[in-house]
């Protein structure tokens, strides 16, 4: 790799990359209409300058990123989970664990919607708008908290793995860790296999983390030639309402957060979740940052495996504090806009459905409009109203989902520290985990 590559550390480098992305795409936006009316002719054809570069280049080399980072996801988790519960010498361990994090991951949503319907109720974002919906929104049917618990459990694993069902994946990588360290012998060479696989795929994370920069920016690219800016505008008291209290969550309550549970410094979690949260705000997905967020934990903030191998999977599934409070901000907005009333009542049980939901409906497609369609009918306001915010959804997803990571970290650092598995050494150490950001390639040339 030439020098010229080790001048910026990645984090600035996926920053250049996102800014130059967020130019190139208002630009084209800019020169070109909707239908993409400026033209040229080559070779007495017609092309779209515009189709080319955006729903050409930009779209397929977006999708090449985004499906490099899924295709780490399902092997990573199953992977680290089984070496993170087969390393576990006490069985009761796995059950703190999974109280703690669920508890912590509920706790936290609460907080997020909570805070959205007050700031929604402050500002009024949707007093006096006359907006009528374009098109309407068809609610699917969330499961019954029942299905979900069944559905936790495969039937047949491989087809989990194929399909990426996270929550099956999780139990089945959780019983077959513990089974390894009940096994004796046989069980430690399985473990050890799996231990080497787990280097492997942290190295090739590691390769894609790398190419992370040209990846943002195509997706940045894309997303700003897109986007509709004039639907902003009109819904910009609900866009910027969402994004100021997605902003508080994450630096405010999680830093409060963590300072209480663990005693750790909130800024150094922060400064060390840069490039986490700049895959996630690009990716718009919790599961396709999980690899990157997981290396974050690791590496810089000293989480310990069992811990991270657990908590971490389990938080891109269930952690939905981004999406909690789109759901509040948005739960207050289209009331005001239909002009209906929500009482005291109503809101405690906004709150409480939007808890609940963000557990009960983890996994299914589409979620963070299934949740809020539950929640709309729980206070009887139409689900139509979905049809409003759609429009701004997308560029707000993007921070939603650097939120839920940052929380991801946030309660693994916290769980590792009360279980005596956090590398403070690490934590503290400004510069820990700055050697995993550029792989030598020619050293891994050589050595393949």
């Amino acid at each position: 790799m030439s020098q010229s590559s080790h001048k910026y550390s990645l984090t600035a480098r996926i920053f250049i990359g996102m800014i130059a992305g967020i130019i190139i795409g208002a630009l084209l936006q800019f020169i070109f209409d909707d239908s993409g009316d400026l033209r040229f002719s080559i070779f007495s054809v017609e092309v779209s300058t515009y189709s080319i570069l955006v729903e050409g280049i930009f779209s397929t080399l977006g999708q090449i990123f985004i499906s490099s980072l899924k295709m780490l996801v399902v092997p990573l988790v199953l992977v680290s989970l089984i070496c993170g519960t087969s390393s576990l010498s006490d069985p009761s361990k796995l059950g703190r664990l999974g109280i703690k994090s669920i508890s912590f991951y509920i706790l936290t949503t609460g907080i997020a919607v909570s805070l959205a319907i007050m700031a929604g109720l402050l500002v009024a974002p949707g007093e006096g708008l006359n907006l009528q919906a374009e098109t309407t929104y068809a609610a699917k049917e969330a499961p019954s908290l029942s299905q979900v618990i069944v559905n936790m459990f495969p039937s047949n694993p491989i087809n989990a793995l194929a399909q990426g069902n996270m929550l099956q994946i999780i139990v089945f990588a959780v019983l077959l860790g513990v089974a390894m360290a009940m096994t004796g012998d046989a069980g430690k060479r399985v473990a050890a296999f799996f231990e080497d696989l787990n280097t492997v795929i942290m190295r090739l994370v590691t390769i894609i983390m790398n190419l992370a920069p040209y990846g943002v920016f195509v997706l940045m690219a894309k997303l700003f030639a897109s986007i509709e800016l004039g639907t902003i505008v009109s819904l910009v008291k609900y866009f910027m309402v969402v994004l100021v209290v997605l902003i508080i969550h994450g630096l405010v309550t999680y830093s409060a957060l963590l300072k209480v549970f663990s005693g750790l410094s909130p800024v150094m979690l922060l400064t060390k979740m840069r490039d986490a949260a700049l895959f996630a705000f690009s990716t718009s997905s919790s599961s396709a940052t999980l690899p990157v967020t997981m290396e974050t934990a690791r590496n810089k903030l000293g989480v310990g495996k069992s811990v991270s191998s657990f908590t971490l999977p389990l938080g891109a599934t269930i952690n939905m504090d981004g999406t909690a409070i789109m759901q509040g901000v948005a739960t207050v907005f289209i009331a005001q806009v239909y002009a209906v009333d929500l009482t005291l009542g109503d809101y405690v049980m906004v709150v409480l459905t939007a808890t609940l939901a963000s557990v009960g409906t983890a996994g299914v497609p589409g979620v963070g409009l299934i949740m809020l369609a539950m929640v709309l009918q729980q206070v009887n306001l139409p689900v139509e109203g979905i049809a409003l915010i759609i429009g701004v959804d997308r560029l707000l997803d993007m921070t939603r989902t650097a939120v839920n990571i940052t929380g991801d970290c946030t309660v693994a650092c916290i769980i590792a520290k009360s279980e005596g598995e956090l590398d403070q050494a690490v934590f503290d150490d400004p510069n820990a985990g700055s050697k995993q950001e550029d792989v030598d390639f020619e050293h891994f040339d050589r050595n393949a």
